[in-house]
C-alpha cells in the first residue's frame, strides 16, 4: 500500500471543517421559502457535514489527522466543540474504552437492548449538562444576529440528525446481536458510495476495529 502523506490528515480535516462553516454561514443567512425543496435537501447536506465533523474527531483520537500531537488534538478539540460543545478528552477516554472492552459491561457504546433505549443510553454517556449550558448560551447569543428559524433549521436540526446517523451506522449496525469475530462486530458489504454517504466508510465497521490507526478516508481500502 502506498504511503501515506504525513499532511494528508490535516489537509482532508480542514477541508471538512471548512465545507461545514461555509455551508452553515450561507444557510444561516438565508432568506429561504418553506416551499423551496432545496431547504430539506440543505438540512440533510448540513447533517452530514456535522457527521463529518464528528468523523473527523475520530480521526484525531486514533492519531490519525497530524503526525504532531498538539496539533492532532487541537483539531479533534476544535471538531467536537463546533458539533456540538462536547469535550475532546471525554469523547477520547470513551472511545478508547470502547475499543479496549467492546461488546462488554465495560463499553460506553454498547448496550443489550432494541434501538431507542439503546440510542438513549448511548447519549447519556457523552452529553453532559456543561455541554448544555454552552449550546443554550451559544443559540441566544447567535440568535442576536441570526434568524430563529434558520438556526433551529441548519445548526440544531443537522446535529441532531447526525447523532442518529452516527450512532445508527457507526455503533447500532455493526455491533448489533453476537458476533463470531474478536471485534463483535459487523460490516457493510463493499460499497463505497453507500459507506461514504451513510457515515464515511465507518460502516466498514469490522475493518475499523482491525486497523484503528486507517483514516476514515482511506478506510475503504481495508475492504477486500
Amino acid at each position: 500500500m502506498k504511503k501515506i502523506n504525513p499532511y494528508a490528515g490535516i489537509l482532508v480535516a480542514l477541508t471538512v471543517i471548512t465545507c461545514w462553516f461555509i455551508s452553515l454561514y450561507f444557510l444561516l443567512i438565508w432568506d429561504f421559502k418553506w416551499s423551496n425543496p432545496l431547504v430539506y435537501l440543505m438540512v440533510f447536506v448540513q447533517m452530514h457535514l456535522y457527521t463529518g465533523l464528528f468523523i473527523t474527531a475520530h480521526d484525531a483520537m486514533h492519531g490519525t489527522i497530524a503526525p504532531n500531537t498538539k496539533a492532532n488534538n487541537f483539531i479533534g478539540y476544535l471538531s467536537v466543540f463546533l458539533y456540538a460543545g462536547f469535550f475532546y478528552n471525554r469523547l477520547y477516554a470513551k472511545h478508547h474504552q470502547h475499543h479496549r472492552h467492546v461488546h462488554t459491561e465495560k463499553d460506553p457504546d454498547f448496550a443489550p437492548h432494541g434501538f431507542w433505549k439503546w440510542y438513549f443510553r448511548f447519549m447519556l454517556n457523552y452529553v453532559t449538562i456543561i455541554q448544555l449550558v454552552i449550546m443554550a448560551i451559544a443559540f441566544n447569543v447567535l440568535k442576536i444576529w441570526i434568524d430563529e428559524k434558520n438556526l433551529l433549521l441548519f445548526w440544531v436540526l443537522p446535529s441532531l440528525l447526525s447523532t442518529f446517523q452516527l450512532f445508527y451506522f457507526g455503533t447500532y449496525l455493526p455491533h448489533r446481536g453476537e458476533h463470531d469475530n474478536e471485534y463483535h462486530s459487523n460490516t457493510l458489504q463493499k460499497n463505497h458510495f453507500v459507506a461514504f454517504i451513510t457515515c464515511y466508510f465507518f460502516g466498514y465497521h469490522f475493518e475499523h476495529h482491525q486497523k484503528p490507526g486507517m483514516p476514515w478516508w482511506q478506510l475503504y481500502k481495508t475492504k477486500g
